[in-house]
């Protein structure tokens, strides 16, 4: 019998050119951090992942994104849930040198899941 992994459901908020990018990806990884990103920070609900699509992409970007996917939980378990804020406020820091490994255990496609654009 075959086992399939455990796998945890994670969000991200991005802006049309990381949209852009992952799309063009086939919607299967995120793109490389720029050198002034050294974390990646999937967010753990998506409740706040749309505080920041809508409260900080929209006005500097004018449209955020919440992307959901899936992610084999024993991996991401190797990555310390952060606390940034509120009791939802939590997120896992992947060093951006990790990301390409990140990218190989998201189990499926990345959807997107809301949409926010400025009025």
């Amino acid at each position: 019998m075959r086992h399939e992994p455990a796998n945890l459901l994670l969000y991200r908020p991005v802006n049309q050119q990381e949209m852009d990018l992952i799309a063009a990806s086939g919607w299967v990884e995120f793109p490389p951090r720029l050198p002034e990103q050294p974390i990646f920070y999937p967010v753990l609900n998506e409740e706040y992942a749309a505080q920041i699509a809508r409260d900080w992409n929209v006005p500097y970007y004018g449209v955020g994104y919440v992307l959901r996917f899936a992610v084999d939980a024993d991996y991401a378990a190797s990555f310390p849930v952060q606390n940034v804020g509120n009791r939802e406020h939590e997120e896992l820091w992947v060093p951006a040198e990790e990301l390409a490994e990140f990218n190989r255990h998201i189990l499926g496609q990345i959807e997107v899941v809301a949409v926010f654009e400025a009025k």
